[in-house]
C-alpha cells in the first residue's frame, strides 16, 4: 500500500492528522517526545528539537527558515 492509499485508510478510521501521525509512529520514543512537547506547548523543546535534527544534516534552521520565507514572498 503506498502512503497516500494508507493515510485515506486512516482518515476513513476517523483518525486525526495527530492520530495518525501517533498510530504510524507506534513506539518510536523521540516521536513520542516530540507529540509530547508539543501537546505542552514547550516550543522552546520544538525549536531546539528541529535545530538539532537540521544540525545533523549540515543546515541551519534559521538560514533555511529565511530561504523559505523568502520563497514565499513572507517577512
Amino acid at each position: 500500500m503506498n502512503p497516500i492509499d494508507l493515510v485515506k485508510s486512516y482518515m476513513t478510521k476517523g483518525l486525526t492528522p495527530k492520530g495518525i501521525v501517533k498510530t504510524v509512529a507506534g513506539n518510536n520514543p523521540i516521536i513520542n517526545n516530540l507529540i509530547d512537547m508539543l501537546e505542552k506547548g514547550d516550543t522552546q523543546g520544538v525549536e531546539s528539537f528541529a535545530k538539532n535534527v537540521f544540525k545533523e544534516r549540515g543546515l541551519n534552521l534559521d538560514d533555511e527558515m529565511k530561504k523559505f520565507k523568502q520563497a514565499l514572498n513572507i517577512r
